[in-house]
């Protein structure tokens, strides 16, 4: 996710105003940031599904929307801080300004049921694996952990912040390398991979265009590039050095994800894969070939504490966004602006949490948890690229109306990076509306009408209902200058 520094209306700079110098960034640095807030490996089970052709599958999106979104977002960042509200304000309106950090913060209702899915699937291979495929168990962990997230981020607690700045470690870099590393020694101790790994499987079997399908949940897991777009003016020389670093970073992205989803198609067959629990049945066949199942609780507590670590830091980022900006615009109602004793916006936290019990009770309602994961996962994702769509539009709108604002990073070939981007995200949105293999064979109706009414809802009626509705007296604060206006947002990965 983006950065909401300060609204659209704060005084801009003057051309020819040198900004304060920030300090410097070396690009090494910066891409080590950027892999820390994109990978995961909560998406390998999803890919590990087509064997080899995941390759071809991560990197694809990696040109057609990784690159785009870093290059374009690189340029938009060091010419307007604010991050996208300001851009998309600058660019097109403030209402689509509003529209664009709505999905910001809409996402989350469903990427955090997705997330806590995948925790409560890993903390079934502490108690009992069987637990992991269990709709009603999903829910209830899920609603719980939510719960006691929302009342700790409401006291306004940071003592688990450091968990975050760990997850990679902790979370991602160790337990990968771990599973590769296995892998490597299964295969080398002569035993056949549970997926074929001759040049015929580089690509996916082409049987339709569901065959395709799950290369949309690929574009969320990308997500998050502009995000550590605001640092480029940190940079000694941002226009030599950023493109070196976000390729150095795509590079390493793309080997936390293939890597380890080639190592759990190696030891787990496609069809027992579970898009939630993929991770860990991988850990638990390898543990269990090498004598050292002992270690799968361990596994499973290094990858909860990473997943629980992030979710709690950036837990009320997305909606403190929303809420900086609504106060001094008024795009919300006095209730969802009220803060409590700690200054947190409990209201909105708790409205949230109500609309998360509901989604937690569809794992308990919807036969098959990976059915259910999925689905949620790609209303995910077509949400938050209303937040693409706007953001390329707005760029290459800035570029024709205002050339000569001053910026410390010029995206090379603008226009065909944002009409790459477009094109992409529309792409996605499409193929999002066609149900994969891991939707259980369900009605194809009954699975357009979740994804369409969730993206319809969330995305579209909602923020036309706030601004529709709006009136001059909830506006609740004066505009905020630079420095006390700063929030910063979480990751989607």
């Amino acid at each position: 996710m983006s950065s909401i520094d300060t609204p659209a209306d704060v005084p801009k700079p003057r051309a020819g105003v040198a900004r304060p110098a920030a300090p410097a960034m070396t690009w090494l640095t910066l891409a080590l940031m950027t892999t820390a807030s994109v990978a995961s490996l909560r998406a390998a089970p999803t890919m590990a599904v087509y064997g080899l052709a995941c390759v071809f599958l991560y990197i694809v999106p990696a040109i057609l929307f990784l690159l785009p979104t870093a290059l374009v977002s690189a340029e938009l960042a060091s010419g307007w801080s604010g991050g996208v509200y300001r851009w998309v304000s600058e660019g097109l309106s403030k209402p689509l300004g509003f529209l664009a950090v709505w999905c910001q913060f809409a996402m989350t209702i469903f990427y955090y049921p997705s997330l806590l899915a995948f925790v409560a699937s890993t903390i079934a291979y502490i108690i009992d694996p069987a637990l992991a495929s269990n709709g009603p168990y999903t829910a209830i962990v899920i609603m719980v952990l939510y719960w006691t997230g929302v009342w700790i981020s409401s006291r306004g607690t940071t003592a688990l912040a450091g968990l975050a700045s760990w997850g990679l470690i902790i979370g991602t870099l160790i337990p990968g390398t771990v599973l590769v590393v296995l892998g490597m020694v299964f295969l080398g101790e002569g035993n056949p991979s549970a997926a074929p790994m001759d040049a015929a499987n580089l690509f996916p079997q082409w049987t339709g265009l569901a065959s395709l399908v799950l290369i949309v949940n690929n574009f969320l897991s990308y997500s998050g590039m502009e995000m550590n777009a605001v640092h480029v003016s940190s940079l000694k020389n941002p226009a030599k050095e950023y493109p070196k670093s976000m390729f150095l970073a795509m590079g390493l992205v793309l080997m936390i994800f293939i890597l380890p989803a080639l190592a759990i198609s190696w030891v787990v067959p496609s069809d027992q894969l579970s898009l939630t629990a993929g991770v860990m049945q991988a850990f638990d066949a390898f543990f269990a070939y090498f004598h050292i199942g002992w270690l799968t609780p361990i596994a499973a507590v290094a990858l909860v504490a990473a997943s629980l670590g992030g979710m709690l830091t950036w837990l009320a980022g997305p909606s403190k966004g929303l809420l900086l900006i609504s106060r001094e615009e008024g795009y919300l109602p006095p209730f969802l602006q009220k803060l409590n004793k700690h200054g947190i916006q409990q209201n909105i936290l708790v409205t949230q949490g109500v609309v998360t019990t509901v989604i937690a009770l569809m794992y308990a309602l919807i036969p098959n948890v990976s059915s259910a994961y999925w689905i949620f996962s790609v209303i995910t994702t077509q949400v938050y690229l209303i937040v693409y769509l706007l953001m390329f539009l707005a760029a290459m709108r800035l570029r024709k109306t205002q050339p000569d604002h001053p910026r410390g990073y010029r995206a090379p070939a603008l226009g065909v990076l944002c009409v790459v981007g477009l094109l992409s995200s529309l792409a996605a949105l499409a193929i999002g509306f066609v149900p994969s293999s891991q939707f259980g064979g369900g009605s194809v109706w009954v699975y357009v009408g979740i994804v369409g009414g969730g993206l319809l809802l969330l995305g579209v009626l909602i923020p036309w209902l706030f601004l529709k509705l709006r009136k001059p007296s909830w506006k609740t604060a004066a505009p905020a200058g630079p420095a006390t206006a700063s929030t910063t947002e979480g990751g989607a990965s």
